[in-house]
Parts: structure tokens; C-alpha cells; sequence
């Protein structure tokens, strides 16, 4: 549904991207992972139209449309951060998803209340209509956000870093509904994660960024091997499985044996 190839982008005139690309099909999540500093959030911001870019991007294999209203009707973007600037209500900041659907007048009609019903539904934030966002806890804010741009029904979902400073609770249920929302609703997600463990549960596709530029693309058994891993991030990993779920484990360096000299005693 969703290609990107040979995106380039400089800032402060050093190249962030260069070459990078994926493919993200419909009905399917797919992860973009790899260490810190290889592009993965600008890459995705490149995609949203957010930042000047070199490389061609195509929805269903055309061009996306440069009227950015259009583009927000195809591909709904969640930063991160669950940032909120103004003390908007639940139902109020949810109902913002709607705006690229508002007819000349920007009143809602009876598809966006049910869209904004659906999806606080969904993220289990509807007990939480009239409160203010800012009073939310950070799980609370971070599906609030979710669900204002799950209520945006584009067919492409892009999300970075959706599980960012959240418990392990609240990570998994954010991925377990994306998960849902690209099967069920036949969306497109791309998500970028670090946490490679819930990359390899949640993920149907993997996009992993390498430090020299490369880009691997596969399947979770393709993508997620120790080799890979070790290149990519400098580190050991041990990749197995615990009751059929992929996990996968950095593997802590041996000690360094501390030097004794002559003369010193052990404890």
C-alpha cells in the first residue's frame, strides 16, 4: 500500500538519509528498528510529508497528493512524546483526528462522532471524555493520542515510538491494538520501536536501519537474527523463543578480570 525508496535528507548539513526505504502492506504492522542516531524517526517524518526530502513516496503505487489536507485523508501520523499543548477535553483533543474529513463549515457529522465513539471505545478511554488531558497519567495521554489519530480512519498509520516511557502493560496493549486496527480495518501501520522483543510479538514485517546506511527488510526470522543484531547494534543477542512468542535478549559482556598487583591481597 505505502513504498518509500531512496529517501535522502540532510540536516545541518550532514546527511541523515541516504537511500533509505521500506514498503508496508495493507493489513500488516511493520516495525522500523535500529540503534540510536540511524534515521528512524526522520524517516518517518519524511514519509508524513513533515520534512524536505529526497526520494519518492506513493500510496497504492501514485504519487501523494502535496496538498497537505489530502495527505492527511491517507496517512495519519502520532509523533512521540504524548505531548499536549493546550487543556483540551478527552472527547475534544480525539475529535481533532477528524479534521481532514470536516466538510467547508468544519462541523462533524454522524460519521465523525461515531469515528470518535469508536475509537475511545477501543483505546478504553471513553470513561475519560471530559477530563482534561493534561491531568491524564502518561499511560492515559499516551492512548488518548492514539486514539486521536486512530480516529483520523486513514488507511496509513505511521506511529513513532507509541510505546516510549510506558510499563510493559500499557506496551503491549498499544501494540495488541494496532495490531488489530491494521488486520481488522485493513490499514497499513508502520511503528517504530527499540523494544526488539515486542518488535518480534507484535511486528509482521521489520525494517531494520543499519549505522552504514543499509536497510534489511523481511519477516521477523529474517530480520531478527543474532548476526544482524550483534552489526546493527554493537551488542550480543540471544534469539529464541519462550511459549511460542520470539524473544530476544542482549546477552551482557563477560567481566573484565581486575588486575591484581604483587603485593595486594584479595579479600
Amino acid at each position: 500500500m505505502l513504498s518509500a525508496a531512496a529517501i535522502t535528507l540532510h540536516l545541518g548539513g550532514r546527511a541523515i538519509l541516504d537511500g533509505a526505504g521500506f514498503t508496508a502492506r495493507r493489513g500488516a504492522v511493520t516495525g522500523l528498528i535500529g540503534p540510536n542516531g540511524v534515521g528512524k524517526s526522520t524517516l518517518l517524518r519524511a514519509v508524513a510529508g513533515l520534512l524536505p526530502h529526497g526520494g519518492d513516496v506513493r500510496f497504492e503505487g501514485q504519487p501523494l497528493p502535496a496538498d497537505s489536507r489530502a495527505r492527511a485523508r491517507l496517512l495519519g501520523y502520532l509523533p512521540q512524546g504524548h505531548r499536549v499543548h493546550w487543556p483540551l477535553s478527552v472527547r475534544r483533543t480525539v475529535a481533532l483526528g477528524r479534521l481532514p474529513h470536516l466538510g467547508p463549515l468544519g462541523r462533524p457529522g454522524r460519521t465523525d462522532e461515531d469515528a470518535v465513539e469508536r475509537v475511545m471505545a477501543a483505546t478504553g478511554i471513553a470513561g475519560l471524555a471530559a477530563r482534561t488531558v493534561p491531568t491524564l497519567s502518561g499511560g492515559e495521554r499516551a492512548r488518548v493520542m492514539l486514539a486521536r489519530v486512530l480516529a483520523t480512519d486513514t488507511p496509513v498509520l505511521l506511529a513513532d515510538e507509541p510505546t516510549a516511557a510506558l510499563d510493559p502493560g500499557h506496551q503491549l496493549r498499544i501494540m495488541l491494538l494496532l495490531r488489530a486496527e491494521a488486520a481488522e480495518r485493513h490499514r497499513a501501520v508502520v511503528v517504530v520501536l527499540h523494544d526488539l522483543s515486542l518488535a518480534a510479538r507484535c511486528c509482521d514485517d521489520l525494517v531494520l536501519l543499519m549505522p552504514d546506511r543499509r536497510v534489511i527488510a523481511g519477516d521477523v526470522a529474517t530480520v531478527l537474527t543474532s548476526s544482524l543484531l550483534r552489526e546493527a547494534y554493537g551488542a550480543t543477542f540471544a534469539v529464541t523463543q519462550a511459549a511460542g512468542i520470539p524473544v530476544v535478549l542482549p546477552q551482557c559482556p563477560p567481566p573484565v578480570p581486575t588486575m591484581i598487583q604483587s603485593g595486594d591481597r584479595q579479600p
